[in-house]
């Protein structure tokens, strides 16, 4: 059914926060009116949502329908992954599915897609030739994930006894635009500028992770305070990434001996597989803390439980972002007075700027085959040639090897 004319839009079921839409009214617009007929869409079925960030009666102005019954669709769009009850027999959906990573919990969603015989395209997985990400809201996310995390900082300092100008920012999703966020870290740095910090927190070291857009966006709201970014001479050259890449079981981090020991906040950007040796495990970060270190807060914009970060073993909502980490006992709690430091885990946060967070516009129609190829996850209940890995990667947990070398 994927070439019949008729395209779905799903109602996001997964979080309550997610008001991003795949296609917005105007696109949707420039689809069913294009000269000629030439995007090859007849027709588009909205499924009806209050909380949606465009409001039905838009997408009904420019000619779409309006209903719950998507069984007419051939393509159905989403933006988070839905319910496994919405996945129909033979239809093709895309949305992101972050099922190519094989972690445990989106593993259902896969075998679902594959027994109903569905197709599945990930839209992290639309790349260009030069295998860059078509479609990619990185930066939404490190700029969200930063205001957020600077908010619970200064929640947290005053627990510690500390009153910070951090404590008057809002979440994200409390600003109705970006550059208001902005304008609002702005003035937090300006208060910064004028009173400083108190000595008992200072110097405030921050420490970013990744080098993709999650991290130049979570840098980008942290230029607009007071700073200066300092470069960590000490870490010996490398061997070299391509090796690295190629090659990650020969190495191992040093991140817990040369920079973690030094860091007040961490702000976890990087790309991570279980196939590379962890940032910082549990066990290293309780020895950090039981010798001293400054760390009262972990940012993981990379929310990827079990990942790059040992402690990170769960997701936290929009509406309650952090979880304190008590080492000493290895603890977890929600809240923020007692021992320990505080974590960041939301995995939707692009969604707090829901309204200019959208896809690029629609791009050359004969350009999509060859990047929707790429995307393909699953096709007709089949696994792609490109993702075949899967089924021996959800057979395997096993650790990395005992590392030779250091990175």
């Amino acid at each position: 059914m994927l070439g019949n004319g008729v395209v779905g839009i799903l109602s996001e079921s997964t979080n309550k926060w997610e008001r991003r839409v795949p296609l917005t009214p105007s696109h949707c617009a420039r689809l069913l009116h294009s000269v000629r007929g030439e995007t090859g869409v007849a027709r588009i079925i909205v499924q009806p949502s209050t909380k949606r960030i465009h409001h039905d009666a838009l997408y009904e102005d420019v000619g779409c329908e309006i209903s719950d019954d998507l069984s007419e669709c051939g393509l159905i769009l989403g933006i988070k992954q839905p319910k496994l009850e919405m996945i129909l027999p033979d239809r093709a959906y895309a949305f992101f599915s972050h099922t190519h990573k094989v972690q445990k919990e989106n593993m259902p969603l896969l075998d679902k897609i594959l027994a109903e015989r569905a197709s599945l395209f990930d839209y992290e997985l639309i790349v260009g030739d030069n295998g860059k990400r078509q479609l990619a809201f990185g930066k939404f996310a490190g700029r969200a994930g930063l205001i957020d995390f600077l908010r619970g900082l200064g929640q947290r300092y005053l627990n510690l006894g500390f009153s910070t100008p951090f404590l008057s920012l809002g979440a994200s999703y409390m600003y109705p635009s970006l550059a208001a966020a902005k304008a609002a870290v702005i003035a937090v740095g300006e208060e910064i500028a004028t009173f400083g910090l108190p000595s008992g927190i200072s110097p405030l070291v921050f420490v970013f992770t990744g080098s993709g857009n999650v991290s130049l966006g979570a840098q980008e709201i942290f230029k607009l305070l007071p700073h200066s970014f300092i470069d960590p001479s000490r870490l010996p050259d490398l061997f070299g990434m391509a090796d690295y890449y190629a090659h990650p079981e020969h190495y191992r981090p040093v991140f817990h001996e040369k920079i973690a020991p030094y860091a007040s906040v961490i702000v976890n950007c990087m790309y991570w597989e279980k196939r590379f040796p962890r940032l910082l495990t549990t066990k290293q970060l309780q020895e950090l803390m039981r010798k001293g270190c400054p760390l009262v807060g972990i940012s993981d914009i990379t929310c990827d439980i079990g990942g790059s970060i040992g402690i990170i073993n769960q997701c936290t909502l929009i509406d309650s972002p952090f979880f304190r980490y008590d080492p000493s006992n290895n603890s977890y709690h929600h809240d923020m007075d007692g021992n320990g430091l505080i974590c960041l885990a939301v995995d939707i946060l692009p969604t707090e700027f829901a309204k200019e967070v959208c896809f690029a516009s629609i791009r050359d129609i004969k350009e999509l085959p060859a990047h929707l190829r790429r995307a393909c996850i699953a096709h007709g209940g089949v696994l792609t040639s490109l993702y075949e890995y899967i089924p021996r990667m959800r057979s395997s947990d096993s650790e990395p090897e005992n590392p030779t070398k250091v990175v």
